[in-house]
């Protein structure tokens, strides 16, 4: 893979599910991550997804392009809006571009809104 190779769109389900187990992985019950009515009480529209399972989706996307894990040193981004999660479960869209010989561009979308802002994955060795 060269600079500028543009990578494929893929898509990732996210459903509630993933997000309890991600939560007991993750230590992090949020109850704005699992109940709808906490998420509503506080202005969400319904739950949303933990922010660093958002990430997560965005590093195996780069180990899934590249064919192997375990090659990204440095993983950033904004979390610019959340991935609301209804019932029935959401897509996040994720894609990417070689930027120079190490640095992988991002782009990662829900309902057609940017969710990360400046996604950028720095490949060691």
């Amino acid at each position: 893979m060269g600079a500028m190779e543009q990578w494929p769109t893929r898509s990732y389900r996210i459903t509630r599910a993933d997000l309890v187990a991600y939560a007991q992985a993750s230590g992090d019950p949020n109850p704005i991550h699992q109940d709808p009515e906490v998420a509503r009480s506080v202005g969400l529209p319904d739950v949303i997804a933990h922010g660093m399972y958002t990430l997560a989706l965005a590093a195996r996307y780069v180990d899934e392009q590249l064919g192997e894990a375990g090659r990204i040193a440095e993983l950033g981004a904004k979390f610019t809006r959340p991935v609301v999660v209804p019932e029935e479960g959401t897509e996040v869209e994720i894609s990417g571009a070689w930027r120079d010989d190490h640095t992988i561009a991002l782009t990662v979308v829900c309902d057609g809104r940017t969710v990360l802002g400046n996604p950028v994955a720095v490949l060691g060795g």
